[in-house]
């Protein structure tokens, strides 16, 4: 099965000169814990719930004049619509992340989550794998 079959392909994305106040309406809005970020359809970061606590709040910054470009997260794992779905658990599983950008010649075409993986029964224990190494990631 390709990552093509299970991806979710209605993604809404921000600017990079979106507020992060638009951009946690839009996490809020679509009930989802990350916003792409792109620039021209072409993918430059990602925004994440915890970049916005961690890198905005915690830091004490001016949360509310912040853009995405100032707090998105530019190391990215991405895959392609034709990555086979057991690889693109095992890139969840070794880089301790839950969603996966799915891009075709550097533009945005859909996102991949844990949970997509998991809807799809030969992939319930595998996705269940890459959640338990996942969450021993997670340092409190």
């Amino acid at each position: 099965m390709k990552v093509r079959d299970v991806m979710s392909d209605q993604v809404e994305w921000a600017n990079p000169s979106s507020s992060i106040m638009d951009v946690a309406k839009m996490m809020e809005q679509f009930d989802v814990g990350s916003v792409p970020v792109c620039e021209n359809k072409k993918l430059k970061g990602i925004v994440t719930d915890r970049d916005i606590v961690l890198r905005g709040v915690a830091k004490g910054a001016n949360w509310a004049s912040l853009q995405a470009s100032q707090i998105m997260s530019t190391t990215l794992v991405t895959v392609t619509p034709d990555t086979d779905a057991h690889e693109a658990s095992d890139l969840m599983s070794k880089h301790q992340i839950r969603r996966l950008p799915v891009v075709d010649k550097g533009e945005l075409v859909g996102m991949l989550a844990l949970g997509d993986l998991a809807i799809e029964r030969i992939h319930v224990d595998e996705a269940g794998e890459a959640l338990s190494d996942i969450s021993r990631g997670i340092q409190h």
